[in-house]
């Protein structure tokens, strides 16, 4: 059986290719789980995605499962253990945004603000069918990040907003050829 053309990107590492393939730019609807991936965003900031993945499960298990109600009472002393987590990216100011950005989220829902309903709304509820090349950021993505950030939110630059804006679906940048790109 032939294989599948795919992004490039997602092509020769299994890993990589697995999650092409079954999640990145798979449109996400649960504000708790689009939340989780904007976290995991800011922490690839300066890193591979593959290191990352590699370390998903360890950043669940530290975050508690990304519960925002549970990370949003993490104390200095949680931040203390985490920073000296091997099995997670160990960056202070990281681990810190995650719990301020917890904060926010539910502050968010506390304003009766949906984040998925916030999201999806900046897309006209529809992925952006994006062609050509694909820019690191975007006036929308640049804007979506000024406002996470009047919200309370940092990590959220507007590059760490546009990767995660593809990986949710709210983008649509599958190379044209790609088997994903019409699913």
């Amino acid at each position: 059986m032939k294989e599948p053309v795919r992004c490039a990107w997602g092509e020769n590492d299994p890993l990589m290719q697995q999650y092409h393939d079954r999640e990145w730019g798979v449109p996400v609807y649960d504000s708790r789980a689009l939340w989780e991936k904007l976290m995991l965003d800011g922490f690839q900031a300066g890193l591979s995605w593959r290191t990352i993945l590699n370390k998903r499960d360890a950043f669940r298990k530290a975050f508690c499962g990304f519960d925002p109600y549970k990370v949003a009472e993490f104390t200095e002393q949680d931040v203390e253990r985490l920073v000296t987590n091997p099995e997670i990216v160990r960056s202070r100011a990281k681990i810190n945004a995650v719990i301020k950005n917890a904060r926010a989220y539910l502050r968010m829902q506390e304003q009766g603000e949906d984040f998925s309903q916030w999201i999806w709304s900046k897309v006209g509820g529809k992925p952006i069918q994006h062609l050509g090349p694909i820019p690191t950021q975007s006036e929308l993505s640049q804007d979506i990040s000024k406002q996470l950030k009047k919200r309370g939110f940092s990590f959220v630059g507007p590059v760490i907003v546009y990767a995660w804006m593809e990986a949710t679906g709210l983008i649509n940048s599958h190379h044209p050829d790609c088997f994903r790109r019409h699913l």
